[in-house]
């Protein structure tokens, strides 16, 4: 049914919208992120926790018009924002639905940070926030879990055109960010040299004051692809990386308690 490498057609299809609590204390606030997951992506990791949704065209379509109706929706019940996950394959169909209804609420963009610069260009005026992953550092390791060697030269690339694009953390008065980007980092058991490598990379590329969520909330889903995924992050591989990153002058950011490598994090796709 679908196109290129994402396996979609051009119409988007949207497996959840609605507000959620489960991303950064800035992005889903008091009253929740108005979250829009998208079928499809760019990468295919082996570690994926919504591979069910990634991989295969099984949301709702949504046209144009329904976009607009959606955004509008989760303004309405009160997001902070409203938030596309993993949307690039669609962009030109967001930006048809923003011609109809441009929310109120900053706009924030949710990816796999495996995007060009040209497609983040067509995104600049519409998108406050950027929320980023950068997955990798090492070209072999990126080869290995997400058959893309090209990512840690890519995501440094895109990673700085959305931070040329939003500029320094902006935050409203309630503490819930309006511009910046914000990047992400999934630490992966056995992995914590290829973490300390993308802390080199974002010192190097960054500015320091950019807002860096390091999470540990990596857990094992199905049989792993690789026997070192079969384990969660330790303590001390986490704390490793903790220190690295303040070592580097990544002050501004977040952390997340051992707790977090719970399934909790992955929503029912119900078409809600």
């Amino acid at each position: 049914m679908g196109h290129g490498f994402c396996k979609m057609p051009l119409t988007p299809a949207v497996c959840r919208a609605a507000l959620h609590f489960g991303e950064e204390p800035i992005i889903s606030g008091s009253r929740g992120s108005g979250t829009v997951f998208f079928c499809g992506c760019t990468l295919r990791c082996c570690f994926c926790q919504n591979a069910d949704i990634s991989r295969e065209y099984v949301g709702k379509p949504c046209d144009a018009k329904a976009l607009a109706e959606i955004f509008a929706r989760l303004e309405n019940e009160g997001a902070h924002n409203v938030n596309l996950v993993t949307a690039t394959p669609f962009i030109p169909v967001i930006l048809e639905a923003f011609g109809l209804y441009r929310p109120s609420v900053p706009v924030v963009f949710n990816s796999s940070g495996y995007e060009k610069v040209e497609t983040l260009r067509l995104l600049e005026g519409f998108v406050d926030v950027y929320l980023p992953d950068f997955k990798y550092s090492s070209p072999e390791t990126a080869a290995k879990y997400s058959a893309a060697p090209d990512y840690p030269e890519q995501a440094v690339r895109a990673i700085g055109e959305m931070i040329r694009q939003t500029g320094p953390a902006v935050f409203s008065e309630d503490g819930t960010i309006k511009r910046g980007t914000v990047i992400r980092h999934l630490l992966l058991p056995s992995n914590l040299s290829d973490t300390l490598g993308v802390i080199r990379l974002m010192k190097e590329h960054f500015p320091t004051d950019t807002l860096i969520s390091l999470m540990r909330q990596y857990t094992p889903v199905g049989k792993p692809a690789f026997p070192e995924l079969s384990r969660r992050v330790t303590t001390s591989e986490y704390d490793r990386a903790v220190n690295a990153l303040l070592d580097a002058g990544f002050e501004n950011g977040f952390t997340q308690e051992r707790s977090s490598a719970t399934e909790n994090y992955v929503p029912e796709w119900d078409l809600t």
